[in-house]
């Protein structure tokens, strides 16, 4: 039994235990003198806490690991829109190197570890199997996985150097293309997808995918790669001047 059953176990007897003491006295949640003899004394103020479940990091399951994943890619994507957008107006406003930093993100974390080591090895394999029209919806997902690689390599190729006016309606349709097919490409993958997959596997398997995951990302990264990948997105916002205040829209017309 792993760490997370363990866990599990210990929370549903002890939740089961104070139940039945409960109904024994009428309903009411007096203590159990047994229980009450047996509990560890008071920490006082000034003492620290310690071994209280409350200071482990709760349980990511496979699923919500794969989907907020998706979250740092989408953070890519308003880089992206928003890059696009300034580059037919100021192009000069467009670091260069926030582009390459987003670019590189999208390499490492999106194509090299999130689709090649999670999807493309674990889950897209289960569902083709099975046939249909899953099995044509992975056939394009990995489709499009290729063509952002392609474009992946372009951005940074052409963000080597200061933008200049022939390549910048290139590139800011490039980069309108990429963010438009990855919208609905991850958008596809959490509601159609990774549900798909999850229903495949019993608890005991899905447990088990959540820890394979957690292996190759300290693996992958030498370290937790999700919140590396967060510090990197938020350093992108900051050479751009994106803050998610700016970001609200406006009110609409009176109709």
């Amino acid at each position: 039994m792993n760490e997370r059953e363990t866990r599990r176990t210990f929370f549903t007897v002890a939740g089961a235990g104070a139940l039945l003491v409960a109904c024994r006295r009428g309903g009411h949640a007096e203590p159990d003198p047994a229980s009450a003899s047996a509990a560890p004394p008071t920490t006082h103020a000034s003492e620290p806490a310690t071994g209280g479940d409350e200071d482990q990091e709760p349980e990511v399951t496979a699923t919500e690991d794969l989907m907020r994943e998706h979250g740092v890619i989408r953070r890519v994507l308003v880089v992206y829109r928003e890059a696009a957008m300034r580059l037919r107006s100021k192009g000069a406003s467009v670091p260069p190197e926030a582009l390459q930093n987003a670019a590189r993100l999208i390499r490492t974390f999106g194509e090299d570890y999130h689709e090649k080591q999670l999807e493309e090895a674990n889950i897209f394999p289960a569902l083709t199997k099975s046939g249909g029209a899953l099995a044509g919806t992975v056939a394009t997902l990995i489709a499009q996985h290729q063509r952002g690689r392609e474009i992946t390599e372009y951005i940074l190729a052409v963000t080597q150097k200061a933008i200049g006016a022939q390549t910048a309606e290139p590139l800011a349709a490039t980069l309108e293309a990429f963010a438009r097919m990855y919208e609905e490409h991850a958008a596809v993958e959490d509601t159609i997808v990774f549900p798909a997959w999850k229903k495949r596997l019993s608890p005991k398997e899905l447990d088990a995918a959540g820890d394979r995951f957690e292996d190759i990302e300290h693996k992958t990264f030498g370290k937790d790669g999700f919140d590396d990948a967060v510090d990197r997105i938020a350093a992108i916002e900051r050479m751009m001047h994106i803050d998610p205040a700016g970001l609200t829209a406006p009110p609409p017309p009176k109709p």
